[in-house]
Order: structure tokens, then sequence, then C-alpha cells
């Protein structure tokens, strides 16, 4: 059963929730990605290794992090 899921992807100060599917019927070696998919993920991890942020944001939604400082 295909089943629609987010990976995260973070790269310094970015990350990144790319859409794949998973098939869960695999016979029991887990959920696995298709081939597309997971070149999608690299591809989005390269784009923001690189700073282009916009190509990334039409693969994946795109998030700048800011560190939370507590006194």
């Amino acid at each position: 059963m295909l089943r629609k899921t987010q990976k995260s992807v973070v790269v310094g100060d970015y990350l990144a929730k790319v859409s794949v599917e998973v098939d869960e019927d695999t016979g029991g070696w887990g959920p696995t990605m298709s081939g597309d998919d997971v070149r999608k993920l690299q591809e989005v991890r390269r784009l923001l290794s690189v700073g282009d942020m916009q190509a990334a944001s039409k693969l994946a939604e795109v998030f700048e992090l800011k560190p939370v400082r507590v006194a």
C-alpha cells in the first residue's frame, strides 16, 4: 500500500519538507521509497547546500531555522 508522507532534509540553517510516497507492502523489509523520491530528496539536499532556495522551493517546502535564546 502506498502512503504519502513528508521527509525532512536539514542543511545548515535550512529545513525542507519533501513530499514522498512510501510503500509499506515490501515483504518484511519495512517501508521503502521509489528511486525517483530518493533522487528528489538528494536533489533538495544539494540545492540547499549550494544556496539555491528558489529551485529547492519548487521541490519542497523550505524553512529557515533560527535559534531560540532563553534567558
